[in-house]
């Protein structure tokens, strides 16, 4: 396949490639895209004058999801006003399974995972997440008595939206046939009294489900839901939204169309939070929509079941690391995510596939950066609740101000930036810090959307493929898990627990991407795909990617 690097303005569409230079089967075989423009209602109009097929309406993105033959494509193609055109890309909860570590153990997670959030967790510090609601977009929701309804026993399942058959459901309808979504939910916002509560036991609840029971589902699910979560943010208080999926970038991070409707959600207000995802240790392995700059992206670490004594506290082998390809510092932050135990029902196609990690009748343990994104969702939510008008910029920012980073004895940094961020969160001190202008500085969302500017962050990468920090020494990183040298910031702090980043840190004039500014090695992304029966990558977007208990 070619490799080109795409426009930087005007229609930017994936080529068409045949496999070994044959033609389709049919001329009448349809395959699903995602077409983005500037009018949803111009675009309908169109692909039903080629004959095609609409099946959503995406209008966060100005955008639709339709069904359409190879000349349907080559006319919408043609026309000025498509900006783009790519696969629905195939949607999976586990794209794969690994087999549980044999010495894996069920512990009360949740309870270590409060207290690795630091003293004054939830009760202790007289926040529970009250008055905020938060939105999961998943595979929908179990509704135990204790997501249903909060601890004074009033409702707080506000509502459920069915993003794969596109409307609203009953919101006493069990909706996970999975059980991840469930889990995920829990752990943000469960509100038992036991060692299983949630970060926010009193928020209020929105589940999405965009994944069915089998984990599958698509882009153009996964846009819908994200749609319907920011056209009803005000009816129902969504003030975060949980992302726990993660797939490959396969193009740069303002085309992938999750990616634009991520950036419209966090621009209407909404807290993004995102998993990491579960292919780590390497570097470059965020996947989408965790490579967003503007978002919160989590990775996970692992009390290694002791969680009174934190001396082996580490990250987790599965956690992905950055950069991003577009150069920016990810994950932002790092969160308990190593066997983490909360509600899932045995009936559901996680527990019944994965039995020995089933107790009690309704827990379920298991290990992700789709759980450590959880945590940071409930820890927004107390956050939200103690000061309403904070912004996504200005909660992201105190999120890392109040962030403790890993350091060895010496006090030089456990891991790189590139795969710990700020740190692991705290949520006393991501409470109560005041840090302000230090998330996504120098950045016009907006203008990034209507395709004005387009931003790259400040890693660079030496020839023989080290990462650095332009004017930082000794922040080189090969690939190994620690810093060659410890890494300080230009006036030499450390991440300790007064620290609180300022413009003059790292993301301080971040500035605009052109086509000329590449990659040491002329990174370029491919444009082409094969047309068959439908679009072909060679990877899917996946919730959990299942991993070994750590």
């Amino acid at each position: 396949m070619t490799k080109r690097s795409f426009p930087a303005e005007g229609v930017a569409v994936l080529l068409l490639v045949l496999a070994n230079g044959s033609t389709p089967r049919s001329s009448a075989t349809t395959t699903s895209v995602i077409v983005q423009g500037k009018d949803t209602r111009e675009l309908v109009a169109l692909v039903e004058k080629v004959g095609g097929e609409v099946t959503h309406e995406l209008d966060i993105i100005d955008a639709v999801a339709a069904n359409l033959t190879r000349e349907q494509y080559e006319s919408m193609a043609a026309s000025t006003a498509v900006r783009r055109i790519e696969p629905n890309r195939a949607l999976l909860v586990a794209a794969k399974k690994g087999a549980p570590a044999a010495t894996a153990q069920v512990n009360a997670a949740p309870s270590s995972a409060v207290a690795l959030l630091g003293p004054g967790a939830a009760d202790a510090l007289g926040l529970t997440g009250r008055g905020v609601t938060v939105a999961v977009l998943d595979t929908g929701v179990r509704t135990w008595i204790e997501l249903r309804n909060d601890r004074a026993g009033d409702t707080r399942l506000l509502a459920q939206y069915d993003a794969i058959a596109g409307r609203e459901i009953s919101s006493i309808s069990n909706s996970d046939g999975s059980g991840h979504g469930t889990h995920v939910a829990a752990i943000a916002v469960s509100s038992e009294t036991s060692t299983y509560a949630g970060i926010a036991p009193d928020a209020g609840l929105v589940a999405v489900r965009a994944f069915g029971a089998n984990g599958e589902g698509s882009y153009a699910d996964v846009i819908r839901g994200l749609d319907w979560v920011v056209a009803n943010k005000d009816r129902l208080g969504i003030r975060v939204v949980n992302l726990s999926f993660s797939a490959r970038a396969r193009s740069r991070y303002w085309e992938d169309p999750v990616n634009r409707a991520v950036m419209r959600a966090w621009q209407a207000g909404i807290v993004v939070v995102a998993s990491a995802g579960n292919t780590g240790p390497d570097p470059m392995t965020i996947g989408v929509p965790g490579n967003v700059p503007y978002v919160i992206t989590v990775g996970a670490m692992t009390d290694s079941y002791t969680p009174a004594d934190p001396s082996d506290d580490r990250l987790t082998t599965f956690s992905a690391a950055g950069p991003t390809a577009e150069r920016f510092v990810k994950p932002d932050v790092v969160a308990p995510g190593g066997h983490m135990t909360a509600l899932m029902h045995s009936a559901t196609a996680i527990a019944e596939a994965h039995r020995e990690f089933h107790t009690q009748g309704r827990y379920f343990t298991m290990s992700g950066t789709s759980q450590s994104a959880a945590v940071v969702t409930g820890t927004v939510a107390l956050m939200l609740e103690h000061e309403p008008a904070l912004t996504p910029d200005d909660v992201k920012c105190r999120l890392m101000a109040g962030a403790h980073p890993a350091v060895n004895s010496d006090g030089t940094l456990a891991y790189t930036v590139f795969q710990q961020g700020a740190g692991l969160v705290n949520a006393h001190d991501a409470v109560f810090n005041s840090a302000s202008g230090c998330a996504n500085p120098g950045m016009d969302i907006q203008r990034d959307l209507d395709g004005t500017e387009h931003y790259a962050g400040p890693v660079r990468k030496t020839e023989d493929g080290s990462y650095y920090i332009e004017g930082m020494d000794g922040s080189l990183w090969s690939g190994s898990v620690l810093w060659h040298d410890s890494f300080l910031w230009s006036d030499s702090m450390l991440w300790h627990d007064s620290f609180l980043w300022s413009d003059s840190m790292l993301w301080h004039d971040s500035f605009l991407w052109s086509d000329s500014v590449l990659w040491h090695d002329s990174f370029l992304w491919s444009d082409s795909m094969l047309w068959h029966d439908s679009f072909l990558w060679s990877d899917s977007i996946a919730i959990n990617v299942w991993v070994a208990e750590e």
